[in-house]
């Protein structure tokens, strides 16, 4: 059977207490996850593992736009095209200005989420970028099977929101890293079975889900397996998390206890 595993940002600043966008259960998240993959070691085909990597300088991070008083926001800050529009918040730099204004008509055009400021997180470079250790230990050790996990950045173009593995929230038509990920989309369809998890529920699995069935079609989306108790919602988001959910179980999608999976 060809068992592929999608590990959506399972990263230190998402999944480790000292994390600096840390969810809430995110960790033992992980140590289940870890006991999951070592279960199934010698039956996984291939592991994808995305990796959210950011700058400092983003448009979703506090240092990018400031109030009337030259005030940065505070994370969690909610900013709409009418926040901007109305000058409630502007770019830093004046020079960003009519990109910045352009984006956010972009998102509400386009449905997605409004923009929300978050801390800095998986900085690249930095440690919370790496994987979290169990996670991180259970992979190694796959790939003493002479296999390789196939690692996936995103969110390193700092006009877009990449909440989706797969494509950015508004793709930028001159950086191909934010345009859709046909690539990994076909080799996942080609699976029997894909073991879904990640960081964070509510955001960045909810959006690689649902943009990966969008491409499948229904008739594929069965074989999607998210793992249930290996993935967590940002708090204040549950809903969000609940939403994905009862969306996609109702479109075909399984979910399962990660003690539960093919046993």
């Amino acid at each position: 059977m060809n068992l592929q595993f999608l590990i959506i940002d399972p990263q230190n600043d998402f999944a480790h207490p000292d994390g600096h966008l840390f969810v809430p259960g995110a960790d033992k998240d992980a140590e289940r996850l870890r006991d999951m993959l070592t279960r199934h070691q010698s039956h996984i085909s291939d592991i994808h593992i995305t990796l959210d990597s950011h700058h400092l300088l983003d448009i979703a991070h506090p240092l990018f736009w400031v109030d009337g008083k030259g005030q940065h926001p505070a994370p969690f800050t909610l900013i709409s095209e009418d926040d901007v529009n109305h000058g409630r918040w502007k770019t830093t730099h004046p020079g960003f200005q009519a990109r910045a204004t352009e984006y956010v008509k972009a998102l509400k055009v386009g449905e997605r989420y409004e923009l929300c400021i978050w801390p800095p997180h998986c900085l690249i470079g930095s440690a919370g970028n790496d994987v979290v250790q169990p996670i991180a230990e259970a992979v190694l050790a796959w790939e003493q099977e002479f296999a390789m996990v196939d690692y996936v950045t995103k969110g390193s173009n700092i006009w877009t929101e990449h909440y989706s593995a797969v494509q950015a929230d508004v793709p930028d038509p001159k950086d191909p890293s934010t345009q859709l990920n046909t690539q990994l989309i076909q080799v996942l369809e080609e699976a029997d079975l894909i073991a879904l998890s990640g960081q964070a529920l509510s955001h960045c699995v909810a959006n690689t889900i649902r943009d990966i069935a969008d491409y499948f079609g229904d008739e594929s989306i069965n074989k999607m397996v998210l793992i249930e108790d290996t993935t967590s919602s940002v708090p204040g988001f549950e809903a969000l998390g609940e939403r994905f959910l009862t969306d996609m179980t109702a479109r075909g999608m399984q979910t399962a206890k990660s003690t539960e999976f093919l046993v």
